[in-house]
């Protein structure tokens, strides 16, 4: 494998991946990891994921950002518990009606 190939990768990490060295596992098996540089916001990489090869065959292997997943999560809880508090305390629009019956009839 040449620098310019990329096995199994997606075609938009595939022009700015930043390549990490390649790591053997005891059972042959050689990682490489994969990231994206980081942005105008972000100041270090992120990571891809990481590129195992094992056999002579490649295999893509995502990573999944759990921090992202959980501040959503958590951002659409606050959201629901806000607006279902909002609804409860909130008088509704229409007038309040009470009726009273009284011993009138004795």
């Amino acid at each position: 494998m040449t620098s310019g190939e990329h096995p199994d990768l997606p075609a938009a990490v595939a022009d700015s991946a930043i390549f990490g060295t390649p790591h053997q596992t005891p059972d042959g098996a050689t990682v490489i990891t994969v990231a994206q540089p980081g942005g105008r916001f972000r100041r270090g990489p992120r990571p891809l994921g990481a590129i195992v090869v094992q056999g002579g065959e490649s295999k893509w292997i995502p990573a999944t950002d759990d921090t992202r997943i959980t501040l959503l999560a958590l951002l659409i809880g606050l959201s629901a518990a806000t607006l279902s508090c909002l609804a409860v305390v909130r008088r509704p629009p229409w007038p309040q009606l009470n009726v009273t019956v009284s011993k009138c009839l004795q």
